[in-house]
């Protein structure tokens, strides 16, 4: 999930939501999976839910809200607002520093000190992974390093969203060249299929990569997930309060193993929301380590 409510929208003048209605709708949303929307971006949940409203042949917001709370079909409906109140603005290798780190420095430390331990199995989460270019970019990290070595070891990249629609993208594994805008040529010729205009992920990365839907603020959820040697939730906690901040990365934190990594999104910051991490300053980038 990588950005909220993208300002390119035409504003249909159709359909007008009350402030009622919208204070209803925006904590029903925070309710449901965290998300805060301020007062000024009221005018873009009336843009983005005019059309469920036309779909569902709902005169107003406020039956909208109704049809959330108590409909048959309530559950379908949540996916679809899930869908439609997050938009998922990503990219392979998108924040290449970022991933130098991660590769140089993240994963040789977690690597060197498994092999130390006589330990080959490996867990990392990709929580927020949108269309999934964020884990398999990770898979084809894992193979540039691990290379020959990578079948002995026992690896698993969870990736979760809290999407539906995204994931059954991330898990057809088919994208355009735009998603591999930020992408060496020579990593698309090893590690993508072309077919017509479109790029299928090899299926060697398919076997690392488990998807699966879950909503970071379902504590019980957040704690079924296997515990991690490595943690992203990049361009995510940006759109949570400070409570919801502090519930997620401290659920990041009790999954975590003692030495493991959190990475998060290079405009974010774990300043004011936890002490618990200590900070590494690499160029270009901040990492997070659970020492303790």
């Amino acid at each position: 999930m990588s950005s909220l409510f993208s300002n390119s929208i035409t504003l249909r003048k159709e359909q007008k939501i009350s402030d009622e209605e919208f204070v209803q709708l925006r904590d029903f949303i925070y309710q449901q999976c965290g998300i805060y929307i301020a007062e000024n971006r009221k005018y873009l949940v009336e843009n983005r839910l005019s059309n469920r409203l036309k779909e569902l042949n709902l005169k107003n917001f406020g039956e909208y809200y109704y049809f959330l709370r108590y409909d048959a079909n309530k559950r379908t409906e949540l996916n679809r607002l899930f869908e439609v109140v997050t938009t998922n603005e990503t990219s392979f290798y998108r924040n290449p520093p970022q991933l130098q780190i991660f590769q140089e420095h993240v994963l040789k430390t977690t690597l060197n000190d498994l092999r130390a331990k006589g330990q080959k199995r490996l867990r990392i989460w990709s929580a927020g992974c949108s269309t999934g270019e964020e884990p398999y970019t990770m898979a084809i990290i894992l193979h540039e390093v691990l290379k020959t070595e990578l079948p002995s070891w026992d690896i698993k990249i969870t990736a979760n969203d809290l999407s539906e629609a995204v994931l059954a993208s991330a898990r057809r594994g088919v994208y355009s060249d735009y998603a591999l805008r930020t992408t060496p040529k020579e990593i698309i010729d090893r590690y993508f299929i072309k077919e017509g205009t479109q790029f299928k992920v090899d299926p060697k990365l398919k076997q690392l990569v488990n998807f699966g839907q879950i909503n970071l603020s379902d504590r019980m959820g957040l704690k079924r997930v296997e515990r991690s040697h490595i943690v992203f939730c990049r361009n995510v906690i940006i759109y949570f309060d400070d409570e919801m901040k502090k519930q997620v990365i401290g659920s990041f934190y009790d999954n975590l193993l003692q030495g493991g990594f959190l990475l998060i999104g290079h405009s974010e910051s774990l300043h004011n929301i936890t002490r618990a991490f200590k900070p590494e300053h690499h160029t270009g980038a901040i990492i997070y380590r659970k020492l303790e």
